[in-house]
């Protein structure tokens, strides 16, 4: 069986699909895996690194006799095309921004697996891409914070004076916002965070960061995400985190509702309430953003001197570990069904739709559409 590695070619995208050092954790299965020349250049991985650990490099059409193919975005309908019947790809799949390419797997006969759909259950936490690479996006927002802000993050004692640590706002205390909570008290500033979820409580302060209580219903939702809130509680939300924000040298949003646009924590007026040297950044510009007026790739400097960092393919600007921690995501979603060589017979896959996570992450099989429409 055929595991294949294409070059990613959406603009940004940096990361692959699999990295050199798990290449035989397929090979001792019976798995042969080629790997598009090139495909792992930025993420620092090589053709002969590849090679050492016993992956084909080939160039030019590596997905028509592909059995697997394993990418980080989805394939494109074009490339979903060329995939034999019965070819399976796993990738961020969105049922809801992939709609063409789903299509095309659909009518190819392509079943098509989505790391976005992988339950959050204990058994499946090794397989959650959206976990790990959230992670790598919440150290990447702390780092941009400190970086562009005018301030030290620590306390420092000098001989001139005391310098005053930088107050650090999290919105948003999922595994991004822990991630950034964490890192801005490694750099040395006071943190505070907030959340929808009261639960989320007892993990910010066991970071050293200060809880935001705020007098209103919680909205935990399914599988530990926070669910949408009405306009009404929206507004009244804002009113509340509106003296919290003016304070802050640094204001990191991490607020996601899967499926949907991000909703918005920040609207203008709160922006125009912050000093001059503030720093916001927000992770989810490119679901819509949580700060209005925020665009994805784009620092937008206010007419305050307030700078808004949005985020824009936040996990490839850490290709090097977000591609090690998500090959082995793709690495244990693959083995899950994977029959590996025994005794002389082949290896083979076993798609066992009983199985809740394979029949959670299925988005496409046999020529039909899965799951929720």
């Amino acid at each position: 069986m055929r595991i294949v590695v294409p070059k990613e070619i959406k603009s940004g995208e940096k990361r692959v699909a699999l990295v050199p050092d798990v290449i035989s954790k397929l090979t001792r299965l019976g798995l042969e895996v080629v790997i598009e020349s090139g495909a792992g250049i930025a993420s620092q991985a090589s053709d002969a690194q590849f090679a050492e650990q016993g992956a084909s490099i080939k160039q030019g059409d590596v997905l028509s006799d592909a059995d697997v193919v394993l990418s980080v975005q989805p394939l494109t309908p074009q490339q979903m095309a060329t995939l034999k019947k019965g070819a399976i790809t796993i990738s961020f799949l969105s049922p809801v921004t992939s709609i063409d390419s789903i299509e095309a797997a659909t009518k190819a006969g392509v079943t098509a697996f989505s790391l976005e759909l992988v339950p959050r259950i204990s058994r499946a936490q090794s397989m959650d891409a959206l976990t790990s690479q959230a992670l790598c996006a919440g150290y990447r927002a702390a780092i941009v914070g400190a970086e562009l802000s005018p301030r030290f993050a620590p306390m420092l004692m000098t001989a001139a004076g005391t310098v005053t640590p930088a107050q650090v706002l999290v919105l948003g205390a999922g595994v991004a916002g822990l991630q950034a909570i964490a890192t801005s008290r490694r750099l040395g500033a006071v943190v505070s965070a907030y959340d929808v979820r009261p639960a989320s409580a007892d993990e910010v302060r066991s970071m050293g960061a200060t809880f935001i209580e705020l007098e209103l219903e919680a909205l935990e939702g399914a599988g530990g995400y926070a669910r949408e809130m009405s306009e009404d509680r929206a507004t009244k939300q804002r009113e509340l985190l509106t003296p919290y924000i003016a304070k802050s040298h640094i204001v990191i949003t991490t607020a996601a509702v899967p499926g949907r646009q991000a909703p918005q924590l920040m609207t203008k007026a709160m922006v125009d309430s912050m000093a001059p040297g503030t720093i916001i950044v927000d992770l989810a510009a490119e679901t819509g953003g949580n700060v209005e007026g925020s665009k994805p790739g784009e620092i937008i400097e206010t007419a305050g001197g307030v700078r808004i960092w949005g985020g824009k393919d936040v996990p490839s600007q850490l290709p090097f570990h977000a591609s090690f921690l998500y090959s082995r995501n793709v690495v244990n979603l693959l083995s899950l069904f994977t029959i590996g060589e025994k005794d002389g017979v082949k290896a083979s896959f076993n798609l066992n739709f009983d199985d809740e996570i394979i029949n959670g992450a299925a988005v496409t099989h046999a020529g039909t559409r899965r799951g929720a429409q």
